[in-house]
């Protein structure tokens, strides 16, 4: 085992671990961070999404060897003070049905919205490929990319 410095929601944080231990598990099981979710375990559905250096990445995949030193950000480390635009998007939009992939779609949108803050309907779409929902709220997700473009211009 070894240490690994990492600064997660703008915070340092050390932990010593198996140097193969997915990103994942560090942030459930030893950080007590709960909003990333466990979805395939291998980088296919997005369930586990969180920000690296600002890129929306599967934390599912990426061993904490990887990582250190590295600015990682989860959906608790999204917003401070109040709901980043594309969580009041989504609330707005009623998007949830069961909720599971959530967490997992709004990483992805908030990052690919700072990449693409005017995208349009085939750039939502194709941006937001990738991660699944079992409850098939795709028609409402791609609604609430485009409005919360329209919140952040």
């Amino acid at each position: 085992m070894a240490s690994y410095n990492l600064k997660i929601n703008g915070k340092a944080v050390t932990v010593t671990l198996d140097e193969d231990t997915p990103l994942l598990w560090v942030l459930r099981d030893e950080l007590n961070l709960m909003g990333t979710k466990f979805g395939c375990g291998i980088a296919q559905c997005g369930a586990c999404t969180v920000h690296l250096d600002g890129t929306a990445v599967r934390s599912c995949s990426i061993p904490i060897a990887s990582l250190e030193g590295a600015n990682i950000t989860t959906i608790e480390g999204l917003e401070d003070e109040k709901l980043h635009p594309v969580q009041e998007a989504w609330k707005e939009l009623d998007v949830p049905q069961c909720g599971y992939c959530q967490a997992g779609q709004i990483m992805t949108a908030t990052s690919f919205l700072s990449q693409n803050p005017n995208p349009n309907n085939k750039d939502i779409r194709n941006a937001m490929n990738g991660n699944l929902c079992r409850c098939a709220s795709y028609n409402r997700i791609e609604k609430a990319v485009a409005l919360a473009a329209k919140k952040m211009s």
